[in-house]
């Protein structure tokens, strides 16, 4: 028996989800987007990913109302929605979650209630606000385990100071 390629034959909330999200690069470009990454040659090179798989992903995540194109400066950037936004918390869990798998004292990134400076916790709460603050609402900042410098792009060496979520580059 081959192996379908969708979920459409589930009856599950998971299943649309994972028709959204679940292809390889998807998630990895919506973490670009939260970290403030906008133009189709910055997604690019940060990922080393080809372009029309890339192509592929962001008219994929377009037609799902995740991202929107803007205009900008003779440029075009992919933004993220209102929906698109709302994925926040399932991928500061699975970044948490591969902290996890590592060495969860030194992970890799830190996320900083902007309000009160307070780190987040693994669920996505400020323990000194006892809120669980939106992307906008956050700073991120490198961790114990980031390591060394390996790319050398001004988007990933600007990461490697704190920075506001969703500050477009």
């Amino acid at each position: 028996m081959a192996l379908g390629t969708d979920y459409e034959a589930q009856d599950c909330s998971l299943a649309r989800a994972l028709e959204i999200v679940g292809e390889r690069w998807t998630m990895l470009i919506l973490r670009e987007c939260f970290f403030g990454v906008r133009r189709f040659t910055d997604f690019q090179q940060r990922l080393d990913i080809s372009k029309a798989v890339l192509t592929q992903r962001l008219s994929a995540l377009i037609a799902a109302g995740v991202l929107e194109r803007q205009p900008r400066g003779g440029r075009t950037d992919y933004v993220l929605t209102e929906a698109g936004l709302e994925l926040w918390p399932s991928l500061h869990a699975l970044i948490r979650w591969g902290d996890s798998r590592s060495d969860p004292v030194r992970r890799r990134r830190i996320f900083i209630h902007n309000s009160c400076g307070t780190d987040i916790d693994e669920f996505g709460r400020c323990p000194r606000c006892s809120t669980v603050p939106g992307a906008a609402e956050l700073l991120v900042r490198p961790g114990p385990g980031l390591g060394a410098p390996t790319r050398t792009d001004p988007i990933s060496m600007a990461l490697r100071d704190e920075r506001a979520l969703l500050t477009p580059f």
